[in-house]
């Protein structure tokens, strides 16, 4: 087989592994999942899971870790010049995996998955290190981190603004959710910066 072959059934498995995993969060639950199931829904094989991923948690890490990269990078240089554009596209990143995000972030989600995300999301506040005060105004450095608590503080209210956007049907637009959550966001950088 050529390896445009390869890379395409993989892709495929990939995807199918992917699909399956989101139903059956969405009917049973993250916790409760076996691979058994994950692979019988996605007509694959347990070798097949078993060579692209460790097991459940490796799998919805990979999925999440391709979608930040994939973000990071279409925020690219853009994300440093105007630090507002990265939660706007953060957003609209959301909004175009929605089904994956509701079902992990969602009651039968996964608990694991949500403490992954704040991370993350913590490591990009602390490695951005600066937030705006909206959307249309310049941005500025507000508070240099010497602690883990307001970076944790801010993804924490991040993941729960991204959940409860999810499960009210996203009423308002990426952006607007970016406006508000880049808001308060910069008022808590803003009384942080108070406190030394």
């Amino acid at each position: 087989m050529t390896q445009q072959g390869k890379n395409l059934r993989l892709r495929r498995t990939q995807k199918l592994l992917r699909e399956a995993l989101i139903e059956l969060i969405e009917e049973r639950g993250f916790e409760a999942l076996t691979i058994g199931e994950i692979t019988e829904r996605a007509m694959v094989s347990r070798a097949a899971f078993y060579r692209n991923y460790q097991d459940k948690y490796d799998l919805v890490e990979q999925i999440f870790e391709e979608a930040m990269s994939a973000l990071l990078g279409a925020v690219g240089e853009l994300g440093r010049e105007h630090p507002a554009s990265i939660w706007v596209k953060f957003f609209e990143h959301i909004a175009e995996y929605e089904r994956l995000y509701r079902a992990l972030l969602g009651r039968k989600g996964s608990p694991w998955f949500a403490r992954t995300m704040r991370a993350r999301l913590s490591e990009l506040v602390k490695e951005r290190g600066h937030l705006p005060h909206g959307l249309d105004a310049p941005s500025r450095t507000v508070h240099t981190f010497s602690d883990e608590f307001v970076p944790d503080l801010v993804s924490a209210m991040f993941v729960e603004a991204i959940t409860w956007w999810l499960e009210h049907g996203r009423p308002y637009t990426p952006k607007e959710m970016a406006t508000r959550a880049a808001l308060l966001a910069a008022a808590l950088f803003k009384e942080a910066s108070s406190w030394q």
